[in-house]
């Protein structure tokens, strides 16, 4: 596998949508899939539905975790037990659960430290996001060595586009003291070719990048089965090729 990122040191729905949990097939169900399965057959709306268990009277577990996954999407660190039990029908037990849960996670199998190589080691770390409805701007925060600092989503964006100014995606990233960044969206159509706008967004964030004396390492454009990277494809050297006239 080539080594694209050289170091400068050696189907669940996330809006809320009910999906009926009861109206599926026993065997279609989360709990039922992560038994066969295991947890990595399952999206993170599954994983939430498993954690909660039960809804409330109007509200079923299916559109619970769904307000919790968005809720989780717009926070950069781990929200606190009041945060969470802002959720209408989630109360202060099952947001003590939940916050427990991610902090222990944290503690545990936490994705700093992660060395990120080359793109597909970026995917890795953000191919959950893929079944969002809604398109997701993720940025890692890197060290020198290019090993993961955070994972943020910087911004929420519509049903396909997300707009983002570089204030938002190098405001953590400077405060990190990060060496080195690769920023990353998915496109809910599951099309992963980026759009003109998706390009010029590329350009200024790298010209910041490169004002700010950051390493812009790549773009990710990204759906559940399949990614496109800009650094992969030639962008960089297209544009270079472009400004040498």
């Amino acid at each position: 596998m080539t080594a694209f990122y050289l170091a400068e040191n050696p189907a669940g729905s996330s809006d809320g949508v009910s999906r009926g949990l009861l109206s599926l097939p026993r065997e279609e169900r989360p709990r039922e899939r992560l038994l066969k399965d295991g947890p990595d057959a399952l999206s993170d709306w599954d994983l939430l539905c498993i954690v909660l268990n039960t809804g409330i009277r109007g509200k079923g577990v299916d559109v619970l975790a769904g307000e919790l996954l968005d809720k989780l999407d717009r926070c950069k660190d781990i929200p606190s037990v009041q945060e969470l039990a802002r959720i209408n029908g989630l109360g202060l037990s099952k947001a003590c659960a939940v916050t427990s849960m991610l902090e222990l996670g944290r503690r545990r199998w936490g994705q700093q430290g992660t060395r990120i190589r080359d793109p597909s080691d970026v995917y890795e770390l953000i191919r959950h996001f893929a079944d969002r409805r809604q398109e997701r701007f993720i940025c890692l925060s890197l060290n020198g060595a290019h090993e993961v600092l955070a994972v943020r989503v910087v911004t929420v964006g519509l049903v396909n586009r997300t707009i983002v100014h570089p204030r938002e995606v190098f405001s953590d990233p400077l405060q990190d003291r990060a060496s080195a960044v690769c920023v990353a969206h998915n496109h809910p159509s599951g099309k992963v070719k980026p759009s003109a706008e998706d390009d010029e967004m590329t350009r200024t964030l790298k010209t910041a990048a490169d004002v700010l004396g950051i390493h812009f390492l790549d773009h990710l454009v990204f759906s559940g089965e399949t990614f496109f990277s800009y650094r992969e494809s030639g962008f960089w050297g297209r544009e270079e090729r472009k400004v040498l006239g």
